[in-house]
């Protein structure tokens, strides 16, 4: 196990800047997952960890030992790779074997270490298959594994489970999740979808346009986002934004329809005046009365215990809501939980805590 610590790492291809300076300090043991959309940098800053790309500016330590100069072979970590990066000519043990058989190790040792973890992957009986015989989840368990019997410090995981099908997914992220914490191997696991971001990481990462946008806990992102980008990208159906203006001496947020939503507890997030955009999660808008707002609803979408409603306000504002249920009848209005209001800066997007 071993300490990773990113510190003011920068990248630029060309006169194009991706990376701006990131500073990332990863706990023995831990599991962060870097998630943005494409092209946001997630996975440039993987490779200048695994040491696949070099660092404009900035430096890698792991275990406290710069290694920004050190080829990857030097780095004593391992990847998992998308794209599985199997030899087809070999079998599942050899493609297993391999790295350990490079470095020299006697032949029961490897012999050991690779039943070992596909004792651990329930790929045992596969051993002696060769890739194009096996499944997508059990190429990728064969991936994993070859990781696994290198007993690394470092797990980087690029985009393990895109190629997948949803339910697949679902399992072998459960399972990733359960053998990073059987192993206690310090990780960093790139995604796209911030699902699986949620479920596996014991902090996150959220990328944008080569800024760490947001750095903490799953939860902690989900409920109070840094900005309005990471609002949108953590959570799902997407958080609702209604422009807005502070009143009541900053105590209270004027919609541009004209409801007044008054926060809770005596919270004051500006001053009277103040244009803002609030921010409503699909999940904390309810049916109410007629002091709710009135919702068009332009398509429900019914999943059985909950309805995802589309609508519209009488602005053309877009709302989206989930509520419990199915689907509601005319004359829609949606009221909110008004302790479950998130306020941000019109201007530049950066959540504003209540004084």
């Amino acid at each position: 196990m071993a300490s990773l610590d990113i510190q003011g790492v920068t990248k630029s291809f060309g006169v194009t800047q991706v990376l701006h300076g990131i500073d990332l300090a990863v706990r023995d043991g831990e599991m962060v997952v870097i998630v943005g959309a494409s092209g946001c940098g997630k996975s440039t800053l993987l490779r200048i960890v695994a040491g696949l790309e070099i660092p404009t500016g900035g430096r890698v330590l792991i275990e406290g030992l710069d290694v920004t100069p050190l080829e990857p072979a030097d780095r004593d970590i391992a990847m998992v790779f998308q794209t599985y990066a199997l030899y087809p000519h070999m079998t599942v043990f050899e493609n297993m074997a391999y790295g350990l058989k490079i470095r020299g190790l006697p032949k029961p040792e490897i012999r050991a270490r690779v039943e070992e973890a596909a004792a651990l992957l329930s790929i045992g009986q596969l051993l002696d298959r060769k890739p194009r015989q096996l499944s997508g989840g059990q190429r990728q368990r064969v991936a994993m594994g070859r990781a696994i019997v290198r007993h690394p410090k470092l797990f980087l995981f690029d985009e393990p489970l895109s190629n997948l099908d949803a339910k697949l997914r679902v399992q072998m992220r459960a399972e990733i999740r359960r053998l990073q914490k059987r192993l206690s191997v310090t990780s960093l696991f790139v995604t796209h979808d911030q699902v699986e971001a949620m479920t596996l990481g014991d902090r996150l990462v959220v990328m944008h346009e080569g800024r760490a946008a947001q750095i903490g806990t799953p939860m902690e992102v989900w409920s109070r986002p840094a900005d309005t980008y990471v609002a949108s990208f953590i959570g799902s159906p997407a958080m609702n934004f209604l422009p807005a203006t502070l009143t009541e001496g900053g105590h209270a947020a004027r919609l541009a329809g004209g409801a007044v939503w008054r926060f809770t507890d005596g919270a004051r997030p500006g001053g009277e005046g103040q244009p803002v955009t609030i921010g409503i999660r699909p999940e904390h808008l309810l049916p109410g009365g007629p002091d709710g707002l009135a919702v068009s609803v332009d398509l429900a979408e019914p999943l059985g215990s909950e309805t995802v409603l589309h609508g519209r306000l009488a602005d053309g504002t877009e709302l989206t809501a989930r509520i419990p249920g199915g689907v509601p009848g005319e004359g829609l209005h949606l009221a909110p939980d008004l302790a479950a209001l998130h306020v941000f800066d019109a201007t530049s997007g950066r959540r504003l805590d209540p004084a």
